[in-house]
């Protein structure tokens, strides 16, 4: 399975990356986010982007996944 991850440093974004490097089920990640995780995994790839409301620059890159975790937020301290 391939996954997109919108929002991967935050509270819940980190716990969904994290399960899905660890899942053998899930062959690659797409990290979308304002900052970078941070980490380094063969199955990792981001893509850092300031709008998360326009990409067109990006559209071709955003297709053929299989799943999509939305975890954009703010937190209960924002």
């Amino acid at each position: 399975m391939k996954v997109i991850l919108f929002g991967a440093t935050g509270m819940v974004g980190q716990g969904v990356l994290r399960e899905c490097l660890l899942d053998a089920g899930v062959e690659s990640v797409l990290a979308v986010g304002r900052s970078p995780t941070g980490q380094r995994h063969a199955k990792l790839r981001e893509i850092p982007h300031d709008d998360l409301w326009i990409f067109r620059a990006y559209e071709s890159q955003l297709t053929g996944y299989d799943a999509c975790f939305f975890c954009l937020g703010v937190s209960s301290v924002g």
